[in-house]
């Protein structure tokens, strides 16, 4: 009998530490896939990462769904799950920046200012960018739209998806003629070219917020703001979270 008992905790010695480690549920804009998937790469703890828009991913954190941490594409929602009473939403760090470009499929000649784009469209042209209330990138196409007075005349003609990542698909499948998505979305997308890079001054500032929901999930926050993740965001097309501050 004690050699058996012997034997057993000798074994549990040598199974416990192979046990796999609990992972993480990540909810992230849409935007984000790709750099966040080299990201959970690198970070030690394995990941489960859930994308959408990120008015539908906030939407589900308030409704209780489990999460260890979020990731949003817009501050305005990070404030809004504070407004729930997610209190770990006050304490969101921003880990990446972004600008808007207008891109085209490849081939497509440069836009040489905005108030060209109705005559590129024509008649029936659409142009595709993230719904205008639930995503980011579709709030600030309309700031911008607005901004250069192409607001009003372009409604009928848009093609508001559920994520920016769907307004891209749009465009490089050759869907619609033109779209409106992050740089970062662009550089993800062999299909598609840059045809206008966006002012940063007609929009609001795109930044990226992230919350640790659960006490496990600090330590993905944190490691966002390292010098590693931040390369592997710039990598992506990003802009890093301490550019232009």
């Amino acid at each position: 009998m004690i050699r058996f008992c012997a034997l057993l905790t000798v074994f549990c010695s040598l199974v416990l530490p192979l046990r796999a480690e609990a992972p993480l549920t990540v909810f992230a804009a849409a935007s984000l896939r790709g750099a966040l998937e080299e990201i959970a790469a690198a970070f030690p703890a394995p990941l489960i990462l859930a994308y959408g828009g990120s008015g539908t991913m906030a939407r589900q954190v308030a409704a209780g769904a489990p999460a260890d941490v979020v990731l949003l594409a817009n501050s305005d929602w990070m404030d809004w799950l504070a407004d729930q009473g997610i209190t770990a939403a006050e304490e969101a760090q921003i880990i990446a920046r972004n600008h808007l470009v207008l891109i085209a499929p490849v081939g497509t000649a440069p836009l040489s200012q905005p108030a060209d784009l109705p005559a590129r469209l024509g008649p029936t042209g659409r142009l595709a960018m993230g719904q205008r209330d639930a995503v980011p990138a579709g709030s600030y196409a309309r700031d911008w739209l607005t901004h250069e007075g192409l607001w009003e005349g372009l409604q009928s003609q848009l093609a508001e998806t559920d994520n920016v990542r769907a307004a891209l698909a749009l465009v490089a499948r050759g869907d619609t003629p033109f779209g409106v998505v992050y740089a970062s979305d662009a550089h993800a997308e062999d299909d598609v070219q840059i045809v206008y890079k966006v002012p940063a001054d007609t929009h609001a500032p795109i930044t990226y917020p992230a919350a640790a929901l659960t006490p496990e999930g600090t330590a993905l926050v944190d490691f966002l703001t390292t010098q590693k993740a931040q390369a592997i965001l710039e990598d992506h097309g990003f802009l890093r979270a301490n550019h232009g501050s």
